[in-house]
């Protein structure tokens, strides 16, 4: 079987399981299997795969068909242009948390601090915490997580960037010292799920994700809350938070985080037009109440 029988077959057996993208998910196993950048397919297209890589194929393309994520099938994701590790036990990177890694590094870039800090409220696989260490090269960072298992893949993929960022098991900020370690910023992809619908979640992500990366409490706000009670404490004057949220959860956390004593600066849409991301920063002492 040549490269281009490989991704026809693989294509139309996706295809006939419903998975969106089926070619570019064929392409992508294919170039896994072969140990080639994806577009270089292109210029191998008769070559004759093993019969090793060929068995390797049809079992990870019946895996994917199965609704096994391509992610954990290919073991990593690039997030922001950076090879992120996508083991069980951690969310898998989503592309529009691109937005929020880049709100992230161009506040930090902009300080011009000779350093600044950073905290990252639920670090799950460590991608934001690597893209704002790279975008924000002055830069240094907290990452905090209960899971043990997701501060197991983040500290692997953060050593793996090489990038300033301590890994510290933490359920917030329980573990930290606020006399000791303030922040310029904020910033958590928390989970966000209300406990009822996570049962109606395709099954991509009910059974390969984390539940306790998804569940965000009864109406998905448990973190927020406790965002906006405990998160001024922790930054130093002029410091933000920036966070994302659900569909349609952008009034009630405006009204949470408003009635904590923030400033709601913006909240932002991701990729497809809908509300996604809070800035926010603590009310000053005299302050009118919005934005």
């Amino acid at each position: 079987m040549t490269v281009l029988e490989a991704i026809r077959k693989s294509a139309e057996f996706l295809e006939r399981k419903n998975i969106e993208s089926a070619r570019l998910n064929a392409e992508l196993l294919l170039a896994h299997v072969v140990n080639l950048p994806r577009l270089k397919l292109y210029l191998n297209f008769e070559r004759a795969l093993s019969e090793n890589e060929a068995d390797t194929l049809r079992d990870l393309v019946k895996r994917r068909g199965s609704g096994e994520p391509l992610q954990r099938l290919t073991g990593s994701v690039s997030f922001c242009g950076h090879e992120i590790a996508t083991p069980p036990g951690a969310l898998i990177p989503r592309p529009e948390t691109e937005i929020l890694a880049e709100m992230g590094w161009s506040f930090l870039h902009r300080l011009d601090k000779p350093e600044s800090w950073f905290i990252d409220y639920g670090v799950g696989s460590a991608c934001l915490s690597i893209a704002i260490a790279k975008g924000a090269p002055k830069a240094r960072g907290v990452a905090v997580d209960v899971s043990k298992a997701a501060l197991e893949i983040a500290a692997a993929n953060i050593a793996r960037a090489a990038v300033p960022v301590e890994v510290m098991e933490s359920d917030g900020f329980s573990q930290l010292n606020p006399e000791l370690q303030k922040f310029d910023l904020i910033v958590s992809n928390p989970p966000y799920i209300p406990t009822a619908e996570i049962e109606t979640l395709s099954p991509e992500v009910r059974i390969h994700d984390p539940r306790e990366a998804l569940d965000g409490g009864a109406d998905g706000l448990e973190f927020y809350r406790r965002l906006a009670a405990e998160g001024a404490a922790w930054l130093v004057p002029g410091g933000k938070l920036m966070a994302e949220f659900g569909d349609g959860q952008e009034t009630a956390i405006e009204k949470l985080f408003s009635a904590r004593d923030w400033i709601v600066e913006e909240i932002r849409a991701d990729y497809t037009a809908r509300p996604r991301f809070i800035t926010a920063r603590p009310r000053t002492s005299g302050e009118p109440q919005h934005g």
